[in-house]
């Protein structure tokens, strides 16, 4: 999934940077949400085994449940300006840039993992954390130029997309995380849900941001097969991302980003004329420091207290 995660912001950044007409961002995230949905359909009804079960399910669960579509509604509309924000920032940053500074998201789910779902950090994790935002402010100090980029770009503004992006990474990946835990409900039945809310609301977003241009140039103005690839690859994503959440939780969903940032940087200075700076290189190689060490293992300490624990109790008994 390193892969996926490079090829799809590279691969947005040449759609959002080229010499090509510009397509509306908010129809490519409407549409994403509806490829989502279509596969987890279908995931769902190979999971249920067969055509009566699965009807069964979609009747239970999304037709007949309208609070939970309304609970799910929550991260829908997060992720919504999420993946808006990111089309933003990447119309105005770098690849490599972007896929440093994103990396802020971390620090964010960790402070809404443990606001939210009452967990503890070690000592390690909180100082990988300090370590993340200064690398962040290094690669931010004095930003690596690309040379080869047909469009004005806003880098402050490409900024403040990323930053409105990590806050809703951060909140809507712990919510849908204690969602799915906290019941027994299939993966797909809550993705379901959730892409449902999440055309619904993008689809409003379509009609407010881009709806006059859209009546008078068309729904899929702009697109080329480069943008049918970023939003195949935004798809793929979206589905491994809820089962990472499913299995591990988010914090996992860092481990891979490293690679990312490596694959990013090289392929943005063979595309796009990426001039790698001293502050870019130090600040990249903190980053990738700190997300190896907020993944290390914590070590298992309940073993432990209770062999103390046993101990106190036999010297007590003597």
């Amino acid at each position: 999934m390193t892969l996926v995660a490079a090829a799809y912001t590279i691969a947005l950044r040449y759609t959002r940077t080229s010499d090509k007409e510009l397509y509306f961002s908010t129809t490519a995230v409407c549409i994403t949400e509806v490829i989502k949905l279509l596969l987890s359909v279908g995931i769902l009804a190979k999971e249920t085994g067969s055509l009566g079960r699965f009807k069964t399910s979609l009747r239970e669960n999304v037709l007949g449940s309208p609070k939970e579509l309304l609970k799910l509604s929550v991260p829908s509309l997060v992720y919504a300006v999420q993946n808006n924000m990111a089309f933003l920032a990447l119309s105005n940053l770098d690849a490599a840039v972007y896929q440093v500074t994103y990396q802020l998201k971390i620090p964010c789910t960790a402070l809404c993992t443990v606001l939210m779902l009452n967990r503890t950090l070690s000592k390690l994790q909180w100082i990988s954390v300090f370590m993340l935002c200064g690398g962040v402010t290094l690669v931010q100090w004095k930003p690596a130029q690309a040379t080869k980029v047909m469009v004005e770009q806003n880098p402050l503004l490409g900024f403040g997309a990323i930053a409105i992006a990590v806050l809703c990474s951060g909140f809507a990946g712990v919510y849908f995380e204690k969602v799915l835990k906290s019941s027994d409900t299939s993966l797909w039945v809550r993705n379901i849900q959730m892409y449902l809310s999440g055309i619904v609301v993008t689809l409003v977003g379509v009609y407010l941001s881009d709806g006059a241009e859209i009546k008078e140039k068309g729904f899929f103005y702009g697109y080329t097969y480069y943008v049918w690839f970023v939003i195949f690859l935004a798809s793929v994503g979206g589905l491994y991302t809820s089962v990472v959440v499913k299995y591990t939780d988010n914090i996992m969903k860092g481990f891979s980003a490293a690679a990312a940032i490596v694959l990013s940087t090289i392929a943005s200075v063979m595309l796009f004329g990426l001039q790698i700076t001293l502050t870019f290189a130090l600040g990249t190689l903190l980053v990738c420091i700190s997300i190896y060490f907020y993944g290390l293992p914590r070590q298992d300490t309940t073993s432990i207290q209770q062999g103390e624990t046993a101990s106190k109790e036999r010297a007590s008994g003597v």
